[in-house]
């Protein structure tokens, strides 16, 4: 066997259907596409919900509740968490930044400073946004909250 007596299986292999080349071929005329409408003309394409004509399912669903685009997303933080960390990376002063080193948040992500469980240590903590019982917490074990 040689490369030029390769052939392939028999009837692996099928001509392509040649469509509107000439009543001859069986397949001019609507080049089987039928009569009329919009399938038959050329640049039809179907909306991807479009159901028949029917009412799509997207707009038989009731609506509800609105998302607003202005809304600031915040990662909370409790106290509880905030000593935890400080015992377990030796810090104290938190920042978003060190947050992230940590693993914590992600890089772009807002913190906010929430009042549950309390802090014993004197901690330097900035973050984006603080409950005021967190902040009382904070200042009350000897710390401070700087929002920035």
């Amino acid at each position: 066997m040689e490369l030029n007596n390769l052939k392939p299986a028999a009837g692996s292999t099928k001509s392509r259907k040649r469509v509107a080349r000439g009543q001859g071929s069986g397949r001019g005329g609507t080049s089987t596409r039928g009569h009329k409408g919009a399938k038959s003309r050329s640049g039809y394409k179907r909306k991807r919900n479009f159901e028949g004509g029917q009412m799509p399912l997207q707009m038989r669903l009731p609506k509800r509740g609105f998302n607003s685009p202005n809304r600031v997303e915040y990662v909370a933080l409790n106290l509880r968490k905030l000593q935890e960390i400080s015992e377990k990376y030796g810090l104290t002063e938190i920042t978003p930044t060190t947050l992230h080193d940590a693993g914590i948040i992600k890089k772009n992500d807002r913190v906010k400073l929430l009042g549950n469980g309390s802090v014993t240590t004197g901690l330097t903590v900035t973050a984006h946004a603080a409950s005021t019982s967190a902040k009382e917490a904070i200042e009350q074990a000897g710390g401070s909250v700087t929002i920035a």
